[in-house]
């Protein structure tokens, strides 16, 4: 990671995508991805280990992942203000709802607006959940004409991972495990495995 932006612009950043998150932490990742990663503030294997950190701990993933960026650039205070940044418009708009929540629940408009951003956030969860498959399952060749052959076919797949991925959702599903356990486990997978 590089140090080379402000504590100002982290905030700014993450008041930003806070701001613009609608549907939950994981629309969040998809935010982070274009701001953060695309930027080249990190690369895309740090982006999906921090994932991987913030959704494997308590809390949102959006705050979590905000705390984590904050802290390894600037620390302590870098938590704090990328945390303060990201929830700060959470805050101003429930502040501002409970002022007007009488007419803004019966605002015809307010409905049709809240019915077309569901579908947007699931599509921007359905992104980033087939990124991360793409990302932990196969390995993209650099040069495609390696796909010609049985042998780069073999190797297009992450093996290791797809048969760990099946385990654990036949775990979830055969014994009814709590999802907190099939990521304890998965990530007890990743640490023996990778």
């Amino acid at each position: 990671m590089t140090n080379d932006v402000s504590l100002l612009w982290l905030f700014c950043t993450f008041f930003y995508i806070g701001l613009f998150t609608v549907g939950g932490g994981l629309v969040a990742i998809t935010l982070m991805q274009q701001t953060i990663v695309e930027k080249g503030l990190i690369s895309v294997d740090q982006f999906y280990n921090m994932i991987a950190i913030s959704e494997s701990t308590p809390g949102p993933v959006g705050i979590n992942m905000a705390t984590y960026l904050g802290y390894e650039f600037y620390g302590i205070p870098g938590a704090i203000i990328t945390s303060i940044g990201e929830v700060l418009p959470s805050i101003i708009t429930i502040l501002i709802i409970a002022r007007i929540i009488i007419k803004f629940r019966e605002n015809k408009c307010v409905q049709n607006i809240f019915s077309y951003l569901r579908p947007a956030g699931s599509g921007m969860v359905l992104v980033i959940c087939i990124q991360m498959l793409m990302n932990v399952l196969i390995y993209v060749p650099q040069d495609l004409r390696v796909l010609y052959t049985t042998a780069g076919w073999k190797e297009f797949f992450n093996w290791m991972n797809i048969s760990g991925y099946c385990l654990f959702f036949w775990l979830r599903h055969r014994f009814k495990w709590h999802p907190f356990f099939v990521v304890i486990c998965g990530a007890l997978f990743g640490i023996v495995f990778m």
